[in-house]
């Protein structure tokens, strides 16, 4: 670690933008499989790709949501409770794509994905 306390918090800045960075990345990836899939509903590998998609997307929830119940997450606790929220919603919604496939409720899953990842980059 560094005695100047302005390079120290430069490094934790850095690390910090490359993880939500990173988060960001994967929602988007997760999204993309996600609208693969809607693009392609008809086609012979739905039901596979469907599957891999939304199980993803879960896993990269799960991981989120494991971040936002850390007691050392420094997101203020209102955000935090907000994005839990969110999560669970996104449970649920994949639980009933996974019971009863239909393209449109994709569309949300997808949505939530992009405008999370954007608020991660900064954007709007």
């Amino acid at each position: 670690m560094s005695a100047n306390p302005l390079e120290a918090y430069q490094a934790v800045e850095k690390a910090t933008l490359m993880g939500r960075e990173l988060e960001a990345a994967v929602l988007m990836r997760a999204a993309a499989m996600l609208a693969e899939v809607r693009q392609d509903w008809d086609g012979a590998e739905r039901e596979r790709r469907l599957d891999a998609a939304l199980k993803n997307n879960q896993r990269v929830w799960t991981l989120l949501q494991a971040e936002l119940l850390a007691e050392n997450n420094p997101m203020p606790a209102e955000l935090r409770q907000n994005l839990l929220a969110l999560s669970a919603f996104i449970d649920k919604r994949t639980f009933e794509l996974m019971a009863v496939p239909d393209s449109a409720k994709l569309d949300i899953l997808i949505a939530i994905n992009h405008n999370i990842a954007g608020g991660l980059r900064g954007e709007g």
